[in-house]
C-alpha cells in the first residue's frame, strides 16, 4: 500500500525553522500500532493522520515517536497547510479531535488555530528536581496540563542547558501523567512580548522546537500578567518560531506560517491495514 507523505515546517517562513511536522492523509485509519510504528520512523516531534469527517470536517490525530496525543498545535497548522494549499480544501477548516471541535482560519498568509485555552494556577508543590533538572532557578513555577517556569529574563531562559534525562524521570502532578515543563520570561527583543522554551524528553522528544499546545497555557499565563489580550510569542528553541497569538474567552486563538519542505510516498507491505476500522 502507497501513502502520500508531506512535510511541512509550521510556525516556520522559511524552510530548517519552526517545528517539522509529517502529514499523512488516509480514506480510513490504519491500526494504532502502525501510525505509531511510522512517528517512530519518521522522528519527529509529531506525525499527523487524518480521514475525511463530513463536509469541510476531517478526523485528526496526532502521534510522538513514542505516544498518541491528546492536542497538538503545529501538527494540526501543517495539516491545515497541506489541506489548502496541497489538496485543494477552501474556507474554514475544521478538525474533529481527543481535545474537541479545532478550528483553523486562513488570514492572509498565515494560518489562524482556534484552541482550548488551559489557565495555569500557581504550584504549591512544584515537582522535586526541577531547578536542578533546568539548570537554574525559576522565579514562579505554575501549573496547567504542563509545568511553567517562570524566569526574570528572557537571556536565563535561551541560556537553559537541561538535564533531559532528569525531566524523563520528574513526577507529574497528575498520576501517570508525563511531566512536560515550559520555561518562560518577558521577552528583551521589540518584535516578541515573550519568550519560551518547552522540554518534553517523556514524550520521545527533548526539546520541542515550537509547541502550539503550550501556548494555550502560556496565553492565558501571560495574559492576565502584561493585562493585554493579544500577544506576539517566540519559543526560543534553535530553530525559533513565532505565533501571534489572542485569547478570546476561554479559547486562544494562534497565527502562524508554514512552509513545505517534502512531498513524499511511504510503502506499508500489508494491503489489508487499510481496511481497519475507524474509532469512535
Amino acid at each position: 500500500m502507497r501513502l502520500s507523505t508531506y512535510t511541512v515546517d509550521a510556525f516556520a517562513e522559511r524552510p530548517f525553522a519552526g517545528n517539522p511536522a509529517v502529514v499523512v492523509p488516509l480514506e480510513s485509519w490504519l491500526p494504532d500500532e502502525v501510525m505509531q510504528a511510522m512517528a517512530a520512523e519518521h522522528n519527529l516531534s509529531e506525525t499527523a493522520f487524518f480521514v475525511p469527517d463530513g463536509a469541510g470536517q476531517w478526523h485528526l490525530r496526532w502521534f510522538t515517536p513514542r505516544f498518541e496525543v491528546n492536542l497538538c498545535g503545529h501538527a494540526t497548522l501543517a495539516t491545515a497547510f497541506v489541506l489548502a494549499t496541497e489538496l485543494g480544501a477552501t474556507g474554514p477548516l475544521r478538525f474533529r479531535t481527543a481535545s474537541g471541535i479545532l478550528g483553523v482560519e486562513r488570514e492572509d498568509n498565515r494560518f489562524v488555530l482556534d484552541f482550548p485555552a488551559m489557565v495555569p494556577v500557581l504550584a504549591t508543590r512544584p515537582p522535586p528536581g526541577l531547578a536542578a533538572a533546568l539548570g537554574a532557578v525559576p522565579r514562579e513555577v505554575w501549573k496547567a496540563r504542563d509545568w511553567i517556569c517562570l524566569f526574570d529574563s528572557a537571556e536565563t531562559v535561551r541560556a537553559l542547558t537541561p538535564d533531559h534525562g532528569r525531566i524523563a524521570t520528574m513526577p507529574d502532578s497528575v498520576p501517570g501523567g508525563q511531566a512536560r515543563v515550559m520555561a518562560t520570561a518577558v521577552s528583551d527583543d521589540l518584535r516578541y512580548d515573550v519568550v519560551s522554551r518547552y522540554f518534553s524528553a517523556r514524550m520521545g522528544v527533548n526539546e520541542d522546537p515550537v509547541t502550539g499546545s503550550a501556548h494555550t497555557q502560556l496565553v492565558p499565563f501571560w495574559s492576565a500578567r502584561l493585562k493585554r489580550q493579544s500577544l506576539v510569542c517566540h519559543q526560543a528553541s534553535a530553530r525559533g518560531g513565532t505565533l501571534w497569538c489572542r485569547l478570546e474567552g476561554d479559547r486562544v486563538r494562534m497565527g502562524g506560517h508554514a512552509v513545505l519542505y517534502a512531498r513524499g510516498e511511504v510503502f506499508l507491505p500489508v494491503p489489508r491495514l487499510i481496511d481497519a476500522p475507524i474509532p469512535a
